[in-house]
């Protein structure tokens, strides 16, 4: 390595696979984050998943269509040339050589496997500097009482392991531990000045993003069927804006219109989240432009108490948009009460929404300070870092 240069890093990510604004931007602000703590950051895609957001026709060539896409975007974030995406099946390379990767793999720092989504390859962990960063609990741990070889298999290339599942290891968190791996706590990290106001004033509205029904990935555990679509958990919480008068909307997509209709019959309003979700600038002042936000969490996170925390409310919080949303065991570990409220039932989400409105400013200036102490990428990633030895 020159003399002063920049240690690497590598973050290994999925965009093509889901490139919309919650996941882009999520892995934007690591890259941002790592970057601006003095390192050199480089992308990779190598998963082996079909791009299939990028194929409309059957003439449509994905793969190039998502190489495309991410090129604009690492440009875009002054990245230049420091991406690379391997179309596995064929043997296609776009941005960065194969051999080009395999150089700098071997000499980054850290090479950051962002939510676990991508197999490790021999060349990914031979320098021992593989990272595991779990952003959605649970599935791991539950695939360790379900198929213990192969889930062993994946995460013995790591040499270290961080889970969003914040509350894991506490004694009121059911997650299964996973023995022989050692998940540390991480949350979300923000980069708090993206998401600054800059004059886009509150709107009247709570809202969220996210999917509606998503009936794969239900799973067995302890005798109980735990559930991934969120829709489960929302429809407890139906009559919140009769109960107080504040309007909701919701930008949704793996919805139906009968869906729709039972939504708005009791006061929801419902968006089609797609249409502005896939522009990055248009996702953002979304929630910009919110009054805050209110969301539920997936049934494994709230019952087993994983700890888990969005991604997307940190970035409300960011924007300085009060939050309320469901317990998942967060609240542990996070300040409540000004700014961000966990909710078990819709008594106490009514409460929240009460009190937001009853000193609005109180909590928008709350909301800011806990992503700056909480979230921002400064408070987040040297913990990771210093795991690793950096």
């Amino acid at each position: 390595m020159n003399v002063g240069a920049k240690p690497k890093i590598v973050l290994l990510g999925i965009i093509s696979r889901m490139p919309v604004g919650g996941l882009v931007w999520q892995t934007l602000q690591y890259m941002v984050g790592l970057e601006r703590l003095g390192y050199e950051l480089y992308y990779v895609e190598q998963h082996g998943s079909t791009p299939r957001m990028f194929i409309q026709t059957k003439d449509d060539d994905g793969w190039a269509k998502a190489a495309a896409y991410i090129a604009e975007l690492m440009r875009r974030f002054d990245f230049g040339e420091r991406w690379a995406y391997h179309v596995l099946h064929d043997g296609r390379c776009y941005g960065m050589s194969r051999a080009r990767v395999n150089a700098l793999l071997s000499q980054a720092a850290l090479v950051v496997n962002l939510h676990g989504s991508t197999k490790p390859l021999p060349e990914h962990s031979a320098t021992g500097r593989l990272l595991f960063l779990e952003t959605d609990p649970v599935d791991v741990q539950i695939g360790m009482q379900e198929d213990s070889k192969k889930m062993r298999a994946f995460l013995e290339p790591h040499a270290a392991f961080f889970t969003w599942g914040e509350n894991y290891g506490h004694a009121d968190c059911r997650v299964p531990a996973v023995a022989g791996f050692d998940f540390k706590p991480t949350r979300p990290a923000v980069v708090s000045d993206f998401w600054a106001a800059n004059g886009d004033g509150a709107g009247h509205r709570l809202t969220t993003v996210g999917n509606w029904r998503q009936p794969c990935r239900l799973f067995n555990h302890a005798g109980e069927v735990y559930h991934w679509s969120k829709h489960y958990e929302f429809m407890k919480f139906l009559d919140l804006p009769r109960l107080t008068g504040q309007a909701f909307e919701l930008a949704l997509s793996s919805y139906e219109e009968e869906d729709r209709r039972l939504l708005e019959d009791h006061g929801w309003r419902v968006r089609d989240a797609l249409p502005f979700s896939a522009d990055l600038d248009a996702y953002r002042r979304y929630i910009k432009r919110s009054r805050g936000e209110f969301t539920v969490a997936k049934d494994q996170n709230v019952r087993l108490r994983s700890g888990w925390f969005s991604e997307r409310s940190a970035t409300y919080l960011a924007a300085g948009r009060p939050v309320v949303t469901q317990e998942t065991g967060f609240s542990n570990h996070l300040p409540t009460g000004a700014g961000l409220f966990g909710f078990l039932n819709i008594e106490e989400a009514a409460g929240a929404v009460e009190a937001v409105n009853a000193d609005y400013e109180r909590h928008a200036r709350a909301a800011l300070n806990i992503a700056r102490e909480c979230f921002d990428y400064r408070v987040v990633l040297p913990p990771m870092l210093a795991a690793m030895g950096l």
